[in-house]
């Protein structure tokens, strides 16, 4: 089997279990199975595979086709310029939690000597971004999943960062200590009866600790805003990740005598989709909170 002949094979079989872009995804799983450049595909369709490299193509091809995701496959993925390794215990980084990394080094890259916390750390791609964009900056990451904060030390030590990112099992804040300028998040924040009816890359691989928000959604939503004020220095941010429809409902979650107004950002489709506060400086149940902490 050459070159051309394994794209169109694979294609139409990715088209007949329903995979978006199948021949894009042929191809790609093809080069992944040559440890080779998709340009090379295109300049040399006569081929021939191996045996060995048929019996690999024919694998991968047949996980994507149960729908399994391409970077579980591949245990790859690029987020905000940076290759990172991506395992079925965490989420796959999106384009959308660019614009939560974005607004986040805009905040602390100000700072002289920041530091923020990010709740459910997952793969390390937030936190590592950002440090890898402000060189002064100090991190804690949180999560409840110890292979989670094992692939964020992986890729924490790839990346360079390893010895500014502390990683920690926490349930949200629970026994983090200290105070920050920044904590950032992208909670679960699916409702609960919603996760059937996710993509099947989604629903089937993913891991539903870090998709299910609750009932509404919102539990760790509101979690976060309720604990946050604490964690954070005067006149402190913080920033998360929300689902497109929800900002209504997270809106009503700051109470005015902790929080300036909050603001949404919007995704690539113009959804609000990242929260962005900062708690007050001076009084009010935010000073409280930290006085007790």
């Amino acid at each position: 089997m050459n070159v051309a002949d394994a794209i169109q094979t694979a294609t139409r079989t990715l088209a007949e279990a329903g995979v978006a872009e199948p021949a894009k995804e042929a191809r790609s799983l093809l080069a992944f199975a040559l440890t080779r450049e998709t340009s090379f595909l295109i300049a040399h369709p006569e081929y021939e595979l191996t045996e060995k490299e048929t019996a690999e193509y024919v694998g991968y091809v047949e996980r994507r086709t149960a729908r399994e995701p391409f970077q579980y496959i591949t245990g790859r993925q690029e987020f905000y310029g940076l290759d990172l390794l991506i395992t079925p215990d965490v989420l796959i980084p999106r384009p959308e939690t660019e614009i939560l990394v974005e607004a986040a080094i805009e905040i602390i890259g100000k700072t002289g000597h920041p530091s923020f916390c990010e709740i459910g750390v997952g793969s390390g791609c937030i936190s590592i971004s950002i440090l890898k964009n402000v060189p002064a900056a100090n991190a804690v990451g949180t999560d409840i999943s110890d292979a989670a904060l094992a692939g964020a030390r992986r890729n924490a030590e790839m990346h360079g960062v390893a010895d500014r990112l502390t990683l920690q099992k926490s349930d949200v804040l629970d026994g983090i200590p200290g105070t920050f300028d920044l904590i950032v998040s992208n909670p679960p924040y699916v409702p609960a009866k919603d996760i059937a009816s996710l993509q099947a890359e989604v629903r089937d691989f993913e891991p539903h600790l870090a998709l299910d928000g609750g009932d509404s959604g919102l539990d760790i939503v509101e979690r976060i805003v309720s604990e946050a004020p604490a964690h954070l220095n005067p006149a402190g941010w913080l920033l998360m990740e929300i689902g497109f429809d929800q900002s209504p409902r997270v809106g009503n979650l700051f109470d005015k005598a902790v929080w300036e107004t909050a603001q949404f950002l919007p995704d690539l489709q113009g959804f609000p989709r990242i929260a962005k506060a900062r708690s007050r400086a001076d009084t009010g149940k935010n000073k409280k909170s930290r006085e007790n902490t």
